[in-house]
C-alpha cells in the first residue's frame, strides 16, 4: 500500500516521510515543485497541484492513504480524483484554530481555510483523521534572518504566550494515524508541552546558539506592516490581522496545552528548548 505525502517541501512532510520509511511503508512524495524536494531514502517525488487537475491521477495512482495539507482551492476535484483512484483514507494537517471556530468573536482566516477542507473531506465518504496543531515551533525561523545578522528582533507582544509544537511530534502523530487502526473519525488538537512567552522563546534561541538576542518592542501597526512586507506574495487577506490578534489575545495569558502527543505516542511532547537545540544552526549559519 502506497502512502502519498503532499506538501513535500514542508518540515512536517519531511519528518513524516522519515517516520514512514523507518516503519517500512511505501511512500510517494508530492509537491507543486518536485524539483526542489530532497527525498529521504530515495522515495519517489511526483508533481501535484490541486489547481492543475491533470496532476491528480498520476499522483494518486495506486495510493490508498493520503497525508494532505489543507488547501481549499481545488479540494473537491482532489476528492473526486481520490475516489476514482480508490483512496481509502485521508489524514489532514489541519489547525488548532478549527477547534474553536464556532466560538470565535472575530473572523479567523486560518480557521476558515482549514475548516473548509475538513468539511469537504468529512462529506466525501472517505475515512479521515484531522491532526490539528497549534503554533508550529518552526514559526520561530521567521526570526532567523535578524538573529543571524545580529539585528534586534521586533515584537509587538513579547509577553504573548503560546505552546509551540515540534514538527517531529506532528509527524509522529500523523504517522500513527496513517499506519495504525483506531484513528478514523478522530480529531487531534496538538500543542507543545508548555506555555511560554515569545520573549522566552528568544531567550532559549540565544541559549542554544550562544548568541545574544536583543528584543525591541514595536506598535501593533508597525508589526502589521513589517509582517506584510516579510510575507510578500505568501500573505493571505486577513492573515496578518489574525496572527496579531492571537498575540494580543494571549498577551500575558497562558496558552492551552493539549495532551494528544503523550496519549497517542506514549512519550512526552518535545519542548521548544529541544527544538532550539536541533535548529541552532538555522540561526547562526550564513
Amino acid at each position: 500500500m502506497t502512502i502519498l505525502v503532499t506538501g513535500g517541501r514542508g518540515g512536517v512532510a519531511r519528518a513524516l516521510v522519515g517516520e514512514l520509511l523507518d516503519a517500512g511503508a511505501a511512500v510517494r512524495i508530492a509537491s507543486r515543485d518536485p524539483g526542489k524536494v530532497t527525498a529521504p531514502g530515495g522515495a519517489p517525488v511526483v508533481p501535484l497541484d490541486l489547481a492543475r487537475p491533470e496532476t491528480l491521477p498520476g499522483a494518486l495512482d495506486g495510493v490508498r492513504t493520503v497525508f494532505l495539507y489543507a488547501e481549499p482551492a481545488g479540494i473537491e476535484g482532489f476528492l473526486d480524483a481520490a475516489r476514482v483512484a480508490k483512496v481509502e483514507r485521508i489524514v489532514l494537517l489541519s489547525s488548532l484554530a478549527s477547534e474553536h471556530e464556532a466560538e470565535a468573536d472575530e473572523p479567523n482566516v486560518i480557521a476558515r481555510q482549514h475548516t473548509a477542507v475538513e468539511e469537504a473531506i468529512a462529506a466525501s465518504g472517505l475515512a479521515w483523521t484531522f491532526v490539528r496543531p497549534g503554533s508550529f515551533a518552526t514559526n520561530a525561523l521567521s526570526w532567523a534572518p535578524a538573529i543571524r545578522a545580529g539585528e534586534p528582533v521586533w515584537e509587538a507582544y513579547p509577553e504573548s504566550q503560546l505552546a509551540p509544537v515540534h514538527e517531529r511530534d506532528i509527524a509522529a502523530v500523523a504517522a500513527a494515524a496513517l499506519l495504525r487502526p483506531g484513528h478514523d473519525g478522530a480529531t487531534y488538537p496538538m500543542t507543545g508541552p508548555e506555555s511560554i512567552t515569545r520573549r522566552r522563546q528568544l531567550e532559549l534561541i540565544a541559549e542554544a546558539t550562544g548568541r545574544p538576542v536583543r528584543i525591541e518592542v514595536e506598535s501593533p501597526a508597525e508589526a502589521r506592516e513589517r509582517m506584510i512586507a516579510a510575507m510578500g506574495e505568501h500573505v493571505w487577506p486577513g492573515l496578518v490581522d489574525t496572527l496579531l490578534g492571537y498575540q494580543a489575545a494571549n498577551d500575558g495569558i497562558p496558552a492551552p496545552v493539549y495532551d494528544a502527543v503523550p496519549k497517542i505516542l506514549g512519550r512526552p511532547s518535545l519542548t521548544f528548548a529541544a527544538w532550539t537545540a536541533e535548529h541552532a544552526a538555522d540561526f547562526t549559519a550564513a
